[in-house]
């Protein structure tokens, strides 16, 4: 069983549906299949699972940002900007940076 262990130290069983519905979010009037967001959320369980039984809340989100880069690089912003708790415009120019840099590698 793969289980959470949250930030403020709790621990519960891993959700799919919680990353699902994280990916809907961040994907939201973007031109991302349902069947796309379904395959991410399938590969990041799969690839937390390959980590052991307990993973941690910040190595679910690494994972959701690790896929969405490939996928949709608007959705990706989205969702490392709740993820990330962007304050300002100075936050998306960084990552902005930071998905660029990664892009031409």
């Amino acid at each position: 069983m793969l289980n959470v262990i949250k930030r403020n130290g709790d621990k519960e069983p891993f959700d799919r549906n919680k990353v699902i519905a994280g990916l809907q979010a961040a994907a939201k009037g973007r031109p991302v299949s349902e069947e796309s967001l379904l395959a991410v959320a399938e590969r990041v369980e799969d690839n937390l699972r390959l980590l052991g039984g307990d993973v941690t809340s910040t190595q679910i989100g690494h994972e959701v940002l690790d896929q969405l880069r490939a996928l949709d690089e608007v959705a990706y912003l989205r969702f490392a900007s709740v993820y990330k708790n962007f304050d300002d415009a100075a936050d998306f120019r960084r990552e902005l940076a930071l998905l660029e840099k990664h892009a031409t590698k």
